[in-house]
């Protein structure tokens, strides 16, 4: 299934959810055809294509961290100017084309709560698509005919743009009335909540300025402490709850299928993706739990290189440039958390019997080779999380002393994502983990915490994000570019050196008359060239 049919078939599906089907189709117009950009369908069609264009660039940035394999090439660091274009071209041609309509209409109607949230998604796209790419078309960008060719602008001034951005999507919402800033049916995240809307907006911010602290430490050092003064404006607020996630949740349809990108690819006869061997390792190796969740075995026995004398969790290593064998039924797949798969609660033939959250207790079930009837598929894209904001707090206490309680962010982080995964996994066929066990799990870290110097308190913390941010590997690239950490394992056969920020479309240098006689210069730099955060 390409990105483009993705963003077709989830666009109809969640404009058909938002407007009920009889008032859809009760209509004298082409709806195909509209004289003029309708702010309650265009929201919503904003926030799903934004999910739906990540597919591809998340997908090859979660291969380069080793939360997944994508493709062999990627997983070599070896990039072309196709393996991102669908991603490039859908939100420069879709989602920012709909945002601007969307400010430019809502701004000449006073609609402020349109204009406040697009700028909100604007302001988290924009400053995402720097984070992956670098230096990007910005400012002449969404003009038309007006202006085929807009030129390349510096990644640091853009995101200065940004968080000016940011603060004015604040003002807007200070322009609403008491209630939701749009009707609950134009808004599939946070169904026009305006405090959900603005813990967000905090939220990115904080974000941000912890992206850019080499940058400028002080800078924003004095900016994160300004936000955690008052934690209650963050995601997450004073009781450490998940409910304002900056999420986008899918749905569990098949016709029209609007069911998580992941799920639609491997649950079913042929698939695209292999588990990382890394990852399988490091939650296996470290009695996480989280591995039942994330990952589901097909096969009881099934090993690395499709051997026949393993536990089933057969993945495939970081850099493996060998053929794939015929091993679509053995192979492990995505589980119940985030792609909305199988929760895997069958026994595991060599478990350390010293293992106390990772065990065999109550696993009763069978592996199974998946299909498409199997899970919902209704999973959740995480982008700002509270488990995020929380590791957000620990690193920037960690590291610019913002008088915040890193041990206590810490310990909070975890608490949340566990609670995350088991409360979605509660809600989709899956079996919760107690609060004893979070509890327990979380207190296990904190010895490991208080034991580590400060550089082993900061991998500590990088590596509960990262293990957090499984489902948005854009996070844990952006992570690991500015902190290396945590390790990754080391390629079997790389091909190229790490990649520090993704190729650019071939579409769009081919096209783009501003960048003429440089595109192969400017494409070939994109792999050793830092983002500007990346000190």
């Amino acid at each position: 299934m390409t990105v483009k049919n993705i963003v077709y078939t989830l666009g109809l599906a969640g404009l058909l959810s938002v407007t009920g089907c009889s008032k859809f189709v009760d209509i004298n117009t082409d709806p195909n055809n509209p004289t003029e950009a309708e702010l309650p369908l265009l929201l919503p069609a904003t926030e799903v294509s934004l999910v739906a264009n990540m597919y591809q660039m998340n997908s090859g940035a979660s291969t380069f961290v080793q939360h997944v394999v994508f493709s062999g090439a990627l997983s070599r660091y070896q990039q072309q100017g196709t393996t991102f274009d669908d991603s490039w071209t859908g939100f420069y041609s879709q989602t920012l084309n709909d945002l601007e309509a969307i400010i430019t209409k809502g701004t000449a109607e006073q609609q402020w709560g349109y204009v406040a949230i697009a700028k909100l998604e604007k302001a988290y796209l924009v400053s995402l698509m720097v984070d992956m790419w670098g230096d990007i078309p910005y400012s002449q960008t969404q003009q038309g005919q007006a202006n085929t060719s807009p030129a390349f602008e510096d990644g640091q001034e853009i995101y200065e743009k940004v968080l000016t951005m940011i603060d004015e999507a604040i003002a807007d919402a200070g322009k609403t009335n008491a209630g939701p800033m749009v009707p609950a049916t134009s808004d599939l995240i946070y169904a026009g909540s305006k405090s959900s809307w603005l813990a967000m907006a905090n939220s990115l911010k904080l974000k941000l300025y912890n992206t850019i602290r080499l940058v400028d430490p002080a800078r924003s050092a004095n900016a994160i402490r300004t936000l955690i003064a008052d934690p209650a404006t963050l995601i997450g607020g004073t009781s450490n709850s998940n409910t304002l996630d900056f999420t986008f949740k899918f749905g569990s349809g098949q016709n029209p299928n609007n069911r998580h990108p992941w799920h639609r690819v491997d649950y079913q006869g042929g698939k695209t993706f292999y588990m990382s061997q890394s990852l399988i390792d490091l939650l296996f190796n470290n009695d996480d739990p989280r591995l039942r969740y994330y990952i589901v075995r097909q096969n009881a026995t099934a090993g690395l290189n499709n051997s026949t004398n393993s536990n089933g969790y057969y993945g495939r290593n970081p850099g493996d440039g060998t053929a794939t064998p015929a091993d679509l039924n053995r192979r492990a797949t995505f589980g119940i958390y985030p792609a909305g798969g199988l929760y895997d609660n069958a026994p595991i033939n060599n478990l350390p019997g010293t293992n106390i959250f990772l065990t065999n207790t109550g696993a009763t079930s069978t592996p199974k080779v998946v299909s498409v009837a199997d899970g919902t598929g209704a999973g959740i894209m995480p982008m700002i999380t509270n488990a995020m904001v929380k590791f957000i707090r620990a690193e920037a206490a960690l590291t610019l002393n913002t008088g915040d309680d890193a041990r206590q962010a810490f310990r909070d982080g975890i608490t949340a994502h566990l609670t995350e995964v088991s409360t979605y996994a509660a809600a989709n066929g899956g079996i919760p983990l107690t609060a004893g066990a979070i509890s327990s799990f979380a207190d296990a870290q904190l010895l490991q915490y208080d034991a580590a110097d400060a550089n082993g308190k900061l991998n500590l913390v990088m590596t509960q994000k990262y293990i957090a941010s499984f489902g948005n590997g854009m996070e844990a690239y952006t992570d690991f570019r500015r902190t290396g950490l945590p390790a990754l394992r080391p390629l079997l056969s790389p091909l190229n050196s790490f990649p520090m920020r993704l190729y650019y479309s071939e579409t769009e240098l081919t096209a783009n008359t501003s960048v003429a006689g440089n595109a192969s210069q400017l494409q070939i730099a994109q792999q050793t060239t830092p983002v500007f955060w990346d000190k």
